[in-house]
C-alpha cells in the first residue's frame, strides 16, 4: 500500500470549498431581502386596501344606511340610492325586497334568495367606488349578513322605533329597533389580491 504524499490541489479545493460558503451565505441574504421586500409591498397593499375599507365603512354607515332608512318604503329606494350617490358610483346589486327584507326582519325569516354569506363580495347589497389618490380605485362591498332585532318594536313611520314613556325620572335604556351586522370589503380595482375586510356593528 503506498500513500499519496503530495498536497498539490488542496489549496484549490480548500478555495472552492470557501468560495461554496461565501456563494451561500450571499445567496441567503439575497433571498431574505427578496422576502423583506415582498412583504412591505403586500403590507403596504394591505393597509392601502384597509384604509378604502375604513372609509367605506364610513360612507356606509354615515350616509347610505341613513339614507335607506329615510326612504325605507319608496317603491324607487334602489333608483333614488343610486342616483344620490352617484359620486361614488353606487350601484345596488341586491333586490329591493330583499334589501327591505335585510332591514326589518330577522335573519332566520329572510327568504333564501338573500344572500347571508359572510363573504361580501358573494352577492353583495350595495357596491361603490372610493377614488385613491395614487393608481386605480377601490370597489367597496357592502352586505348585511346578519339581523337582530332590538329592544323596542317599530311603531311609527321609517323604521323608527318607540319607547314606553315613564313618569318618573328614571334611567331608561336607549332604544335600539333592530341591530345589523355588516361585512364590508375594499379592493382594489385593477389587483384583487389588495383587499381588506372589516365588519361593523349597526345598531338603528
Amino acid at each position: 500500500m503506498r500513500f499519496i504524499t503530495s498536497r498539490k490541489g488542496f489549496a484549490l479545493v480548500t478555495s472552492l470549498m470557501l468560495t461554496l460558503v461565501s456563494l451561500t451565505i450571499v445567496m441567503a441574504l439575497l433571498y431574505m431581502i427578496t422576502q423583506g421586500t415582498k412583504l412591505s409591498g403586500l403590507h403596504k397593499k394591505y393597509r392601502t386596501a384597509l384604509e378604502a375599507s375604513y372609509g367605506g365603512a364610513e360612507i356606509y354607515t354615515k350616509e347610505i344606511l341613513p339614507f335607506v332608512m329615510r326612504n325605507y318604503s319608496s317603491a324607487t329606494l334602489t333608483t333614488d340610492l343610486q342616483n344620490s350617490f352617484t359620486a361614488v358610483s353606487l350601484q345596488v346589486q341586491a333586490t329591493q325586497s330583499c334589501l327591505q327584507t335585510k332591514l326589518t326582519k330577522a335573519t332566520s325569516a329572510w327568504p333564501a334568495a338573500c344572500s347571508k354569506t359572510f363573504n361580501s363580495k358573494d352577492n353583495p347589497d350595495i357596491r361603490y367606488t372610493m377614488e385613491s389618490t395614487v393608481g386605480n380605485p377601490f370597489y367597496v362591498y357592502s352586505k348585511i349578513v346578519d339581523t337582530v332585532n332590538g329592544n323596542t318594536d317599530v311603531s311609527g313611520l321609517q323604521l323608527e322605533g318607540a319607547g314606553v314613556a315613564e313618569s318618573q325620572s328614571v334611567l331608561t335604556p336607549q332604544h335600539f329597533p333592530y341591530i345589523y351586522r355588516v361585512e364590508i370589503q375594499g379592493e382594489r380595482a385593477s389587483n384583487s389580491t389588495a383587499q381588506a375586510n372589516i365588519e361593523v356593528l349597526y345598531a338603528y
